[in-house]
């Protein structure tokens, strides 16, 4: 039987009563522990095919969720999804789990419930890129929590790129796919009353208004020329002729070109 997402949606709600909140309206305080006999004794039940005693044991283990989603939290995914696609890995756990391999049901299942926490991060992200940079985006992220183990200082990427055999450039391609991008309306920073949003944080030096208006006072200067002088501007500075070829071109001599376009030129700089 499948542990529904109505039954935890049912153990959040009721736990939420108590008002002791910690996350996902969950408060681990609530939730029963078992000993180590007692847990010895519903796995042999599970094993057996008692449903009941499989949903009360995932019921039970429901706080090494919480405490494993806490990692998530600065996730914007909404935290009750987290919680219950934490709960699909604990429930994997729970029917894939050997107890004669002398092993900790909490050791075997805390992978599992991470792993499909974090699939479930990189295949909702907003931006939709391939399954094999998502794979390699995995790697990494497996690689530096390998090396980070017994480690006080932070695993550089150019470690990570030699452990797995890969350029810095594939590790950050793959650490920005999986990224929450960012919405120009996000706010960046508060003070007070007082928000500044992305976008007006951002500078578009290309089409600032300032440009903008230099652009079309320059237009309109050009306007006030005589049709000789727009056409020796346009192919010394537009063309990118020489005075000489200029010359050639309209017919006159290259010292008429020279006067007309510093004529020109001065004409501009006084209309602006």
């Amino acid at each position: 039987m499948f542990f529904s997402k109505i039954f935890i949606g049912a153990i959040i709600k009721e736990v939420e009563m108590s008002r002791r909140v910690y996350i996902c309206g969950v408060d681990t305080s609530s939730l029963p522990k078992l000993t180590a006999e007692e847990s010895a004794e519903y796995l042999k039940r599970i094993k057996a095919g008692d449903e009941q005693a499989k949903d009360y044991y995932i019921y039970c283990n429901m706080r090494l969720v919480l405490s494993l989603a806490q990692r998530f939290v600065s996730s914007k995914e909404n935290m009750d999804d987290i919680f219950q696609v934490g709960c699909v890995g604990l429930m994997k756990a729970v029917d894939n789990f050997d107890s004669s391999l002398n092993v900790q049901f909490s050791t075997y299942a805390v992978p599992m419930i991470v792993g499909e926490i974090k699939r479930f991060l990189r295949d909702s992200s907003a931006l939709r890129v391939s399954r094999s940079l998502r794979d390699t985006a995995y790697l990494v992220l497996k690689s530096r929590e390998r090396l980070q183990e017994n480690r006080s200082d932070e695993v550089k990427l150019e470690e990570v790129a030699t452990d797995l055999n890969l350029t810095i450039r594939e590790v950050y391609d793959a650490i920005d796919a999986i990224s929450t991008p960012l919405s120009l309306d996000d706010s960046i920073r508060t003070d007070g009353d007082d928000e500044m949003r992305l976008d007006e944080h951002i500078a578009d030096n290309e089409h600032s208004i300032e440009k903008w208006i230099d652009h079309t006072d320059l237009l309109d200067a050009i306007k006030k020329l005589d049709e000789r002088e727009k056409q020796i501007l346009n192919l010394r500075y537009f063309v990118g002729k020489t005075q000489m070829e200029v010359s050639d071109s309209v017919g006159i001599s290259q010292a008429q070109v020279s006067r007309l376009e510093k004529n020109a030129l001065e004409h501009i700089k006084r209309s602006l």
